[in-house]
């Protein structure tokens, strides 16, 4: 038989969570499976046989649909805006390849040992076991509503986010966003932007805003000072003692300093996160349950089998803010590890591995009203402007360049070659039973 038709097994890789890093992981392991160039460089290759090699993705996801989750404070404001930001698994032209394979569901438990993951599948909540070469946890962070939306699909995401929108709009007393970390800054923001007869107040119980990011002075100030241009009024140093979310009309928010403010509609923004991890072994997990890593972002415990598991984006225990970006980054260099895994297992080479750096320098980019803020490497400059909203964000809080940077409209390559052509069709399904901005 000529060497051209032997069909190598693929090697299947099941990525938990299909959201930056989750999709990071995926569309560069398919790129650099097919021997290209991985797309975030942007370097233009013929394709390298000797770096091919048959691979399956899996991407397991709660969500129905890829969401921009920077699109929030935009999303929560504006009816058209919040259409755009959640884009259908199955619209996604970049992930149309029999190579990759969705399931709506949820991981319910991880065997590292056997390499089977337990799926409860959406709907039916069904148990179902799926086989794995390499895993890769990448499901983020639980954020309450609205830091992020509680539907798991496009039609509830859109109801929700109407009510929001329905209820600011109606604001006749206004409305109070509690609490000034980035994502209350940018819906405070977002609201005043595009409902300028909308009075609306950022309470926040310290004196600066950002007050629990590890960033200079300088730019939380200049924080402040875009938050007044863009006519958004403050109380700091104060907290909230009596609020209830979506009061009724011409309710008041209790502060402690025994002031009384008006609102129709009070949001609370306060940071109330945790990852996302009960799937997993305890031992993987440190005291916050963040995945425990080394800087090649494999698993850093005593798990069975731990070279072959590896997690990425806000899931994981490393320095650095928790950013869009570094989502993004992270997979890159988890889907180049596991690519180099691959080739050692079926071509005897000796891997070369991508790294992080162990102290990763606070960054960060915000958006307030029609103007950004942003500070980070290399020169850890504070700079504000239009012009840096333009840089950072565009003018759709930065969907149309994390689109552009995961090159997601875009159809994926073909190899016309028998190793990469799994018999099986594994199109997008519903279950089994049937580094750009600073942000």
């Amino acid at each position: 038989m000529p060497a051209a038709s032997i069909v190598e097994q693929p090697s299947r890789v099941l990525v938990s969570g299909g959201s930056y890093a989750g999709l990071s992981v995926a569309l560069n392991l398919l790129d650099l499976c097919n021997g290209l160039p991985s797309r975030f460089t942007g370097e233009k290759t013929a394709p390298d046989a000797s770096r091919q090699v048959p691979l399956e993705v899996t991407i397991v996801d709660e969500r129905d649909g890829f969401y921009h989750l920077i699109g929030t404070p935009l999303a929560f404001a504006s009816a058209e805006y919040a259409a755009k930001a959640w884009t259908l698994f199955q619209d996604i032209p970049a992930l149309q390849t029999p190579a990759v394979k969705f399931v709506r569901g949820s991981i319910t438990g991880l065997d590292s040992e056997n390499k089977l993951a337990t799926i409860a599948e959406h709907g039916t909540q069904q148990a179902v076991q799926i086989p794995y070469d390499y895993f890769v946890a990448a499901t983020g962070l639980r954020r309450v509503a609205p830091s992020a939306p509680q539907s798991l699909s496009k039609k509830q995401y859109i109801l929700e986010t109407s009510n929001y929108i329905r209820a600011a709009q109606a604001a006749k007393e206004g409305v109070v966003v509690v609490g000034a970390g980035a994502v209350g800054i940018e819906i405070a923001a977002e609201l005043k932007l595009l409902m300028p007869n909308v009075k609306v107040t950022l309470i926040h119980s310290r004196s600066k805003l950002l007050s629990s990011e590890r960033l200079p002075d300088e730019f939380k100030d200049r924080a402040l000072q875009l938050v007044h241009e863009a006519g958004v009024e403050t109380i700091l140093g104060v907290r909230v003692v009596n609020m209830t979310e979506n009061m009724p009309p011409s309710s008041e928010v209790l502060l402690s300093d025994g002031r009384r403010v008006k609102a129709d509609l009070v949001i609370n923004a306060v940071s109330k996160f945790h990852p996302t991890t009960t799937y997993l072994p305890s031992i993987a997990l440190d005291d916050d349950g963040y995945v425990k890593i080394n800087s090649s972002l494999q698993f850093n415990s005593n798990i069975p089998n731990a070279y072959y598991h590896h997690a990425t984006g806000d899931i994981v225990s490393w320095s650095g803010i928790k950013r869009c970006g570094t989502a993004m980054h992270h997979g890159l260099y988890t889907a180049n590890n596991i690519h180099q895994k691959i080739l050692a297992n079926i071509r005897n080479i000796t891997p070369v591995y991508k790294e992080l750096d162990v102290d990763i320098p606070p960054m960060m980019g915000l958006a307030v009203g029609k103007q950004a803020a942003s500070y980070g490497p290399p020169d850890n400059r504070v700079s504000s402007g239009e012009d840096v909203m333009q840089m950072f964000f565009g003018n759709d809080l930065g969907l149309t360049i994390c689109w552009n940077y995961m090159h997601l409209g875009d159809a994926p390559f073909k190899v016309e070659s028998t190793l990469f052509a799994p018999e099986a069709d594994c199109r997008l399904t519903q279950s089994l039973a049937s580094e750009p901005i600073c942000a």
